[in-house]
């Protein structure tokens, strides 16, 4: 299905009504929009998988619709409190996956507006609780390409500054390449109405303060974060993909990354990166072909501390020892001490 997980579809969704299927959360990973990266992050997969479902499991219990049936094991979807060993497979209430048409320049979402139900909303929504240095929005905004008032600011912030209270931001979902979009522009590709519109708003909302009351029990910073929507078969918002993992979030420790965002700081420092920035701004679209080098591949300090992160994320946030592994508050010091 993609660069991080694999999808199996067990009854396929139709104009009218949702199908089933299932995501098979792999060890793999992506940054900056690369694709499948050349080494694998061990037990990655079953830690993506132990979190989201937590998170969903939390959502629903709140009345939050979402796609998520159960955790699988022994091929059958359950709740994580009948499990006591972990699993990399979720399954899931499927919905069309409808793509806009295109030129190969530009991308047309007229469709979107005779859709009645049952299809995955073409947006990444983000929260922004501040704008740490690595943000896109600070560069965004540092560049003049979006202005502070669409953000309901009145100056362009320092880098790692809070704010008073989150900002959403809005990019294309089904595109080659993640495209910033304006509120505005957010909702007439979205295929929803007004009303429908603020009420995805307030999820969003909603949800980044439900990952955000979490993260801080374990000492974490909830910076920032992407959600995903769907319309079910009648019409209902609801959550789908994946939620509060360390791969749609950005965690920090005392200021220190805890997250993915560690694999793009140590790629922000090689070549191949430098690269990859220059050919984004040649063409937006076509960008790869013109990344004549390989990534190269996570030293084993990195990679085993990785691995670590994700699996004590996991254990912390279920409040169950799935992972043998060291507890969270020795990996943060040792993240300290690799990142200083």
């Amino acid at each position: 299905m993609g660069s991080v997980k694999d999808l199996e579809i067990l009854e396929a969704p139709t104009d009218f009504g949702t199908g089933i299927g299932r995501f098979i959360f792999s060890d793999r990973y992506s940054v900056f929009d690369w694709g499948e990266m050349p080494d694998h992050i061990p037990e990655k997969g079953k830690a993506i998988c132990l979190t989201t479902s937590y998170f969903f499991e939390q959502l629903e219990s709140l009345g939050i619709k979402t796609h998520y049936i159960g955790i699988v094991k022994n091929g059958v979807a359950r709740k994580l409190s009948e499990i006591s060993l972990p699993s990399n497979t979720m399954e899931f209430k499927m919905v069309r996956v409808i793509k806009p048409s295109s030129d190969g320049i530009t991308y047309n979402y007229e469709l979107f507006k005779s859709l009645k139900s049952n299809f995955l909303i073409p947006l990444e929504v983000i929260y922004r609780n501040s704008l740490p240095s690595g943000s896109s929005l600070l560069k965004r905004l540092q560049s003049g390409e979006a202005k502070p008032e669409d953000f309901g600011l009145d100056y362009i912030p320092q880098p790692d500054t809070k704010l008073s209270r989150p900002v959403l931001d809005f990019s294309t979902k089904l595109e080659i390449t993640d495209r910033y979009l304006k509120e505005n522009e957010a909702m007439e590709i979205s295929g929803l109405n007004g009303e429908e519109f603020s009420k995805l708003k307030s999820i969003a909302f909603f949800l980044n303060g439900i990952i955000s009351q979490k993260a801080n029990t374990l000492g974490l910073y909830n910076e920032d974060g992407k959600f995903e929507f769907a319309m079910d078969e009648q019409r209902n918002l609801m959550v789908v993909d994946a939620v509060g993992t360390l791969d749609e979030c950005r965690f920090t420790y005392e200021g220190v990354p805890f997250s993915k965002e560690i694999m793009r700081i140590f790629y922000r420092n090689t070549p191949w990166y430098q690269e990859v920035e220059k050919a984004k701004r040649e063409d937006r679209i076509n960008w790869k072909k013109l990344v004549s080098q390989s990534p190269p591949a996570l030293p084993p300090e990195w990679k085993n501390l990785v691995s670590d992160i994700y699996k004590s994320y996991a254990n912390e946030v279920t409040g169950v020892k799935f992972f043998e592994t060291k507890p969270l508050k020795e990996v943060l010091n040792q993240l300290k001490h690799i990142l200083n």
